[in-house]
């Protein structure tokens, strides 16, 4: 229910003042007070009330919910109280029904006093010398004395209680009077509300009650201390079995319901409160710290198996080890769990920091990046042929991880294998700048040492990256180069102005996909399920696993939030189990892997266009970062079969490498297409025989080559 933020207009009926006035007759002129001392006291207790509570702006405890509103973190008020927002709709009606029959049957009908009770206890004070036996509160009353915080075992403070009750019922809808009760109400300690004391004693939201539950949780406002479970459980059961027998005087319940309820046991402990969600809880409520309940995008089901997952491995691996697990949406961004930690109060795993958003070295995660800027700018096909031997780049001589070369191998082979050498080979070709500026398009915010310039050693780990900032270079891989902001529900996502540049075009992202679909999994994964790669930072300090399927990306990191090296851990031994795990637990089916854009060329190395079959590197005379365009496919002079002759009618895919986007194409000096990022343009010719093609680029530079197509 949501509640307005103005108060409703008051409902017409006898002024508060002669209702008021009556009330102290009641209590004070038959004891002999007399209807001036009434009027007297009436008047000095108007000019003192509270300001009627706006249930709206009540201070209540920050609520942290997830995507579908399920509670993932409370927090306390500023006076240390938990004190959560409730709604009357959200209460078991079961509930309800038992407290206005044991606390208000009248609630509906009288206007914040029953006279009848009130004379009941006039009487019996009279009858005891001046002291209150019974007090006949309605709940409006109990109310006023909540808001007012004071005692009421006194006549001025019933009176006053009795006027406050009046007025509230002139401000305030009965629903709203009885959602200020259940959310004010005591229930031991610093337990306020029906949703808090259901949280705290039973586990679980007040929407659902069993008899015995809704019993106990009417007795405890009474006596909230003395009858506290986890202090006394005797006193707390034989409160509830009152309720129980009073409601089955009332007919509320039948005398075998009662007997039922009262054999089932009684809390003897608070439980703690959910913490789903830790860190990113505790970023949200930083970000909005006087917001009442605040949205995130984590689904509390995925949250609360990963992060049982994460403790269990962590704890596998040894007691100073940490695991950390991000898993996104591919389509929207949305963050649907966030594991900062194996355990938010782990002392020894330093389990406060959040590791989602810690600074790491991403060991050869990059590797997938770096060969696709090389299929985008045509520099290579996954079935190149490229060197994996001892190679120098001035003082830089990088080397495997296991120290051995394997001589001429694929583009492909390299990748699956995650080879150091053809890895640094290939980026020095694209260059490091280039990698930078795709990463950062990716969302990502990669650190370098001082704002010194990338060098290659970036490729093998050398830069600053997050668990979040890898997760979303992923993403974008997994989206066919588009990219996506992550979004958690804390922050915002930055505005982006117009159309978003590419990571990687589509072929090239499909060609890193398909590469990384085919690497071997760990031995508790199946093989083509995921596109994955796993990463080891130098020092065996950090281990990382990212993959993805059609619809989700999951990234995992493993190792000690210290920074200290975990001797033996990597990313295929470690962090690759986990990732596989973490995919069994998503609440779909894998779903597979995008399929194959235009442009995608199936061959073998040999069926390649032979600029093609071999890397090129750029000491070769051809390619430079900086030359001007080339059109990589088709080549010049050559025949094309375009099926034209048999009415197939297929379009012919231009490819271009190097030059500056955005590139403009050109059939027989005719444009035929325009592309802002791409680097490929589909062309549908009108008949068989010779065509002219060229490109020019954003810089005026240009190539052309004539083919044949048929």
């Amino acid at each position: 229910m949501s509640e307005p933020e103005t108060l409703p207009k008051p409902r017409r009926r006898l002024p508060y003042w002669r209702l008021a006035a009556a009330a102290v007759i009641v209590l004070a002129g038959l004891a002999g007070g007399g209807a001036l001392y009434a009027h007297s006291v009436i008047a000095d207790i108007a000019t003192t009330l509270p300001a009627t509570p706006n249930i709206a702006t009540l201070p209540v405890s920050t609520a942290v919910v997830d995507r579908t509103g399920q509670l993932l973190r409370p927090f306390t008020t500023a006076g240390g109280r938990w004190r959560l927002p409730v709604a009357t709709a959200e209460v078991d009606r079961h509930f309800i029904e038992m407290l206005l029959a044991y606390e208000d049957r009248h609630f509906e009908q009288h206007g914040g006093i029953e006279w009848s009770s009130m004379f009941r206890a006039a009487g019996q004070y009279l009858g005891a010398g001046g002291h209150i036996v019974s007090g006949g509160s309605t709940l409006t009353m109990q109310v006023a004395r909540l808001i007012e915080g004071e005692p009421t075992r006194n006549l001025g403070g019933k009176i006053r209680q009795m006027v406050h009750a009046d007025a509230l019922e002139h401000q305030l809808t009965k629903d709203q009077i009885l959602t200020l009760y259940l959310t004010l109400a005591p229930y031991g300690g610093n337990i306020e509300g029906i949703r808090a004391a259901s949280l705290a004693y039973f586990g679980k939201e007040p929407t659902r009650l069993t008899t015995a539950e809704s019993a106990l949780l009417v007795a405890l406002p009474q006596s909230p201390e003395a009858r506290r479970p986890d202090r006394d459980p005797a006193a707390a059961r034989a409160g509830r079995d009152l309720v129980l027998d009073r409601m089955v005087a009332e007919g509320v319940i039948s005398a075998e319901e009662a007997q039922g309820a009262k054999r089932e046991p009684v809390p003897t402990a608070r439980r703690d409160f959910p913490m789903f969600a830790a860190h990113m809880a505790q970023s949200a409520v930083e970000a909005q710290p006087n917001a009442r309940k605040i949205d995130l995008t984590v689904d509390r089901r995925l949250q609360s198996v990963l992060e049982r997952l994460g403790t269990a491995r962590a704890t596998a691996l040894g007691p100073k080890v940490s695991v950390a697990i991000v898993v996104a949406d591919q389509a929207s961004g949305d963050i649907l769990a966030s594991v900062g930690s194996a355990g938010l109060f782990s002392q020894e795993s330093d389990g406060y920091v959040d590791m989602t958003e810690a600074v790491r070295s991403p060991g050869s995660t990059l590797k997938p990046l770096i060969y696709g800027l090389a299929f985008e700018l045509g520099l290579a096909h996954p079935e190149s042929l490229i060197e994996d031997r001892p190679t120098a780049f001035g003082a830089y001589v990088p080397v495997n991880f296991d120290g051995f070369n394997r001589g001429t191998v694929t583009i492909r082979q390299a990748l699956t294998e995650s080879l150091n050498i053809p890895a640094i080979i290939v980026l020095d070709a694209v260059g490091t700048s280039r990698l930078v500026s795709r990463m950062k398009r990716a969302y990502a915010n990669p650190l370098l040492p001082d704002d010194t310039a990338p060098g290659l050693a970036i490729g093998l780990g050398g830069v600053g990256v997050t668990l979040r900032d890898l997760v979303s270079i992923y993403a974008a891989i997994g989206r066919g180069g588009t990219p996506v902001h992550l979004q958690d529900g804390v922050k915002a996502p930055v505005a982006e102005a117009g159309e978003a540049a590419p990571v990687l075009d589509p072929t090239a992202a499909w060609y890193v996909s398909n590469i990384l679909a085919g690497v071997p999994p760990p031995l508790n994964g199946s093989p083509g399920r995921i596109a994955y790669k796993t990463g080891t930072s130098y020092g065996y300090r950090d281990a990382w696993a990212i993959g993805y399927d059609g619809k989700t990306v999951v990234g995992v990191w493993v190792g000690r939030p210290d920074g200290a090296p975990v001797p033996g851990i990597s990313g295929i031994t470690a962090a690759a189990p986990i990732l596989f795990e973490a995919f069994d637990r998503l609440a779909t089916r894998t779903t597979p892997l995008r399929a194959a854009p235009p442009g995608v060329l199936f061959a073998s190395n040999s069926e390649l266009p032979l600029p093609l079959r071999r890397f090129r590197h750029p000491d070769d005379d051809k390619v430079a970062r900086d030359a001007a365009p080339e059109i990589a496919f088709p080549a010049d002079g050559v025949d094309v079969d375009l099926g034209i002759a048999s009415g197939a009618d297929l379009p012919l895919i231009i490819k271009i490498r190097n030059g500056a986007p955005p590139f403009t194409f050109f059939a027989n000096g005719a444009p035929v297409g325009r592309s802002a990022f791409s680097r490929q343009n589909s062309w549908k010719p009108d008949g068989p025989g010779y065509v002219t093609l060229s490109v020019v680029d954003s810089e005026g530079r240009s190539d052309a080559v004539k083919v044949f197509l048929d």
